[in-house]
């Protein structure tokens, strides 16, 4: 998954008192975590403060990445990824809930988000520099691929895998765990700054009062410079899909990094969705599933679960196509039209 959100940040904002006596600090913090660019932004009464809460998210994002990280061999995924095929993995109580969210994600969406889906990206070689596998070898991949290669333990925090070449991706769920993670962990500290936003590689987490939302705006998917929507977000999470900017190339053809875990081939790269939610990981696997799923599939998918909002760009020639859910409108602050 990519974002193409933008945070469109104010300056240093004064309240509203009459006498000036309060001026709110802003602060921001960077930090590399997760293969990406952690941004924080945090608005309070004190720097101390404002400090003390972008500290903790960026604690807290590389804390989950120790867990979750398929690129560091001394992640706790690594050691499932790795197992023997046949014999259990112990594992931690929040990785085995996280994993078994993710499994029950997976059947609720028909496997168009599919956190079993190491096998095709090998054949693929996405993460390398790019191949068309024969039809043989992604045969091999979807047998490997097969959700039921892997068994959670019901009682007891553990996994068993069933294939030598069985690997999780925790790309489509990692950031919005991490997301999540670290909106607790604020609740927890008990110390609420006024206003936080959190930019994970993309995906946004946004704190703020409801009368005073963040303003993000959901990059065009052919011009990537120019938003084609705006959001105003207040305690919810907003994550965007597409395929756009990142790809591989084979020979002269581009495959988009999005694998369709139900044909085993690259999605197709139609536009971008963006999904809002309370919860940051819903808002990361659901902008994967209904990338996967498209523009018509997704919409018919969504319309038993009014509480998922959902906003889809889809690129009609030079134009653009939008599109989304009754429940997408309370975040809306421009709707986006049909540009030729």
């Amino acid at each position: 998954m990519f974002i193409s959100l933008v945070a469109v940040l104010a300056a240093q904002v004064m309240s509203a008192s009459p006498l000036g006596e309060r001026t709110d600090v802003l602060v921001e913090r960077e930090a590399w975590v997760m293969g990406t660019r952690l941004r924080v932004v945090v608005e309070s009464s004190t720097e101390r403060a404002a400090l003390g809460d972008a500290e903790r998210v960026i604690t807290e994002v590389e804390r989950l990445d120790d867990l979750l990280s398929t690129w560091k061999p001394e992640a706790e995924i690594a050691r499932a990824n790795h197992g023997r095929p046949g014999k259990s993995v112990s594992l931690s109580d929040e990785l085995h809930g996280l994993l078994s969210e993710a499994f029950t994600w997976a059947e609720a969406t028909g496997r168009a988000f599919h956190p079993a889906i190491g096998p095709y990206i090998d054949a693929w070689d996405i993460r390398g520099a790019g191949r068309v596998p024969p039809a043989g070898s992604l045969r091999e991949a979807a047998d490997a691929a097969r959700l039921h290669m892997w068994r959670l333990g019901d009682t007891v925090p553990e996994v068993e895998r069933g294939h030598t070449s069985a690997w999780i991706d925790t790309g489509g769920f990692g950031k919005g765990a991490a997301l999540r993670s670290a909106a607790v962990r604020l609740d927890e500290a008990g110390e609420a700054s006024s206003r936080l936003l959190a930019d994970l590689g993309g995906q946004v987490w946004a704190r703020a009062p409801k009368n005073r939302p963040w303003r993000v705006g959901v990059a065009h998917p052919l011009e990537r410079g120019e938003p084609a929507a705006w959001l105003s977000l207040h305690d919810v999470s907003a994550a965007t899909s597409g395929t756009s900017e990142r790809f591989v190339e084979v020979g002269d053809a581009h495959y988009g990094h999005i694998i369709d875990p139900r044909s085993g081939r690259p999605a197709p790269p139609w536009g971008t969705v963006t999904v809002v939610h309370p919860d940051p990981m819903v808002a990361d696997v659901l902008a994967t599933a209904l990338y996967v799923m498209g523009p018509e599939e997704g919409l018919r998918w969504l319309e038993d679960r009014p509480e998922i909002a959902a906003l889809f760009l889809d690129v009609r020639g030079n134009g653009l196509r939008s599109q989304w859910t009754e429940s997408m409108e309370p975040w809306l602050d421009h709707n986006p039209e049909y540009s030729p």
